[in-house]
């Protein structure tokens, strides 16, 4: 069975099945090609055993779990991104089995920096790669030697094209969310935060990534701050930023980050850019969620960046 194409095995799944076709083509994203689509789809059908309690049809945290860690898994694949180890290691445990032809080909930083082969060089040619003039400019001198680039010449964040490709989910999202916020009244202190902006995203077919970190264990904290009590929570949308929120429990941090986004989409359109943020101690380039007014305050520190790759 293994030695089949995938989209084979799972057309017979399929044919075994037929009261899943309609519910796992609604799973599919917007901006997804064949090709992508096809290989999550096979990600989801194999996978769904270990969450015992989907119920197509019907939403669940299952399927929520099972939905994205298919589109980490996809991003990975596809587009290059990069995970904490544990996150890897599981997504590569559930992709066991799959194959995707024709893949994209990514190159690590080590093998971009020459690290993992460098060019064989003789004793002489080495030597006179060395000997330089004492007053010879610094140009010069990299010009005759045989190394690696400088590591200031590379850069770790989203493409420049990111923000552009991005933004059109985001502006379905945003017209998503003024019709959902429409319906319950309006955005107020009383709404469930969460729950709406979780059905807005899948309704757009894609899902919303949470991750948690206990706030004594963040560096990049005010220095006046005394309260190290707590969760914080940060949500992303297709790797973007788009809140962060604190709160007594997981749970309560979800909510108020969930609130803070909302408020993004308050505004007259919502843009998606690139931007400074602080993350491990060091300022890193991260794809956010922005609305038309002008920013007074740095954004809260980072606690996931899927662009840079030594996470």
């Amino acid at each position: 069975m293994a030695a089949r194409r995938g989209e084979d095995i799972v057309s017979e799944f399929l044919t075994q099945n037929p009261h899943l076709v309609s519910w796992v083509e609604s799973l599919r994203g917007h901006c997804e090609t064949n090709k992508q689509w096809h290989a999550r789809r096979e990600f989801v059908l194999r996978n769904m055993e270990a969450f015992p309690t989907i119920q197509p049809g019907s939403p669940s945290s299952s399927l929520d779990r099972l939905l994205s860690l298919s589109m980490v898994w996809a991003n990975h694949v596809f587009l290059g991104c990069r995970y904490p180890q544990p996150v890897m290691a599981k997504i590569n445990e559930m992709a066991e089995g799959i194959t995707v032809i024709e893949a994209p080909e990514r190159k690590t930083r080590d093998e971009i920096m020459g690290k993992l082969k460098r060019p064989t060089v003789s004793a002489d040619a080495d030597y006179q790669g060395k000997k330089t003039k004492p007053n010879e400019p610094d140009d010069k001198a990299h010009s005759k030697s045989v190394g690696r680039p400088a590591t200031s010449s590379l850069k770790c964040g989203p493409p420049p094209g990111a923000p552009a490709e991005h933004q059109p989910f985001f502006n379905r999202l945003y017209k998503a969310v003024a019709w959902k916020l429409v319906s319950a009244g309006g955005f107020g202190p009383n709404l469930e935060h969460f729950e709406i902006l979780r059905s807005c995203v899948e309704s757009c077919k894609a899902s919303l990534s949470c991750v948690f970190v206990p706030l004594k264990d963040i560096p990049d904290l005010p220095a006046g701050r005394t309260q190290r009590e707590g969760q914080v929570c940060e949500l992303r949308c297709c790797t973007v930023y788009i809140g962060t929120g604190y709160g007594r429990d997981e749970s309560a941090a979800r909510a108020m980050a969930s609130k803070e986004a909302l408020k993004v989409f308050q505004g007259q359109k919502v843009t998606v850019k690139i931007s400074r943020r602080r993350f491990r101690g060091r300022d890193v380039d991260d794809l956010v969620l922005l609305d038309e007014q002008t920013r007074s305050q740095a954004f809260p520190p980072a606690l996931s960046c899927p662009f840079q790759e030594d996470q």
